[in-house]
């Protein structure tokens, strides 16, 4: 089976119930691949049932996973979990991710740590176990913010947390490089998702999408081929974090 094929490929999506992961959930799907659909609460159940049936709806093969991945274990069920259903798995992302817009010197020890768990750990231990599960040849890609190429205030626990997932793709991609495996991470702007607008207000909104050079909030469905792409046509680009944000940010 060429590299590039999704048909017939096993699929793992952390957070693959709604918004981007929801949108890669159905794509992917629709091109032929088994599709594991993490979600983290009831609720997500909603969405991720409605996931699930546009799926099978179409004729495509899915599964859901209820989980915190914040508890480690959680992260080899959802694997091991996936290798029971279809008997091996290709391909894993992970979209899971919190923001969090409060200043400095007003954040909590207990919102640190949560945005830490949720940004930094899930994701460590997502790729270590993507490492020992994977099949040869297999993809891992992360989303990650263009707020990691920003220089802002208010945003340093959702920032500060995600920075560490590109010296975790760089690391793993040099260690699982000889299995033939890509790790990659993709970083958008600002996307028109609830995500992003429980934390702003009308004035930060506006900011956002005149930042962009080409204008507006980046679109799920310009960041979904993106991913799609790294993980099949795309598998040369590994330990690389790309950034796709219309021109928000740049380094």
């Amino acid at each position: 089976m060429a590299r590039n094929d999704l048909k017939g490929k096993v699929v793992l999506i952390a957070g693959g119930a709604k918004n981007l992961g929801g949108l890669l959930s159905r794509d992917i799907a629709a091109k032929g691949a088994k599709v594991a659909i993490h979600y983290n609460s009831d609720t997500t159940k909603t969405d991720a049932k409605k996931t699930l049936a546009d799926i099978q709806q179409a004729g495509g093969e899915a599964f859901l996973f209820q989980a915190d991945l914040t508890q480690v274990a959680n992260i080899k069920k959802l694997f091991d979990e996936t290798k029971i259903k279809f008997g091996g798995i290709d391909i894993a992302i992970n979209t899971v991710g919190r923001v969090l817009k409060k200043p400095f010197v007003e954040t909590t020890e207990a919102e640190y740590d949560d945005m830490f768990d949720i940004n930094s750990k899930v994701a460590y231990f997502f790729i270590q176990e993507a490492g020992k599960q994977l099949n040869e040849n297999g993809k891992i890609c992360t989303i990650v913010t263009s707020l990691l190429a920003a220089f802002t205030g208010l945003y340093s626990t959702y920032a500060g947390a995600k920075a560490p997932v590109e010296d975790f793709t760089r690391a793993a991609s040099k260690e699982f490089g000889p299995r033939g495996i890509s790790v990659t991470a993709v970083a958008p702007g600002p996307m028109d998702t609830p995500f992003f607008y429980g934390q702003e207000s009308s004035d930060a909104v506006a900011y956002h999408k005149s930042a962009s050079d080409l204008g507006g909030l980046t679109k799920i469905e310009d960041i979904a081929p993106l991913v799609e792409f790294l993980v099949t046509d795309g598998w040369w680009i590994t330990g690389q974090t790309i950034f796709a944000n219309g021109g928000y940010t740049t380094r």
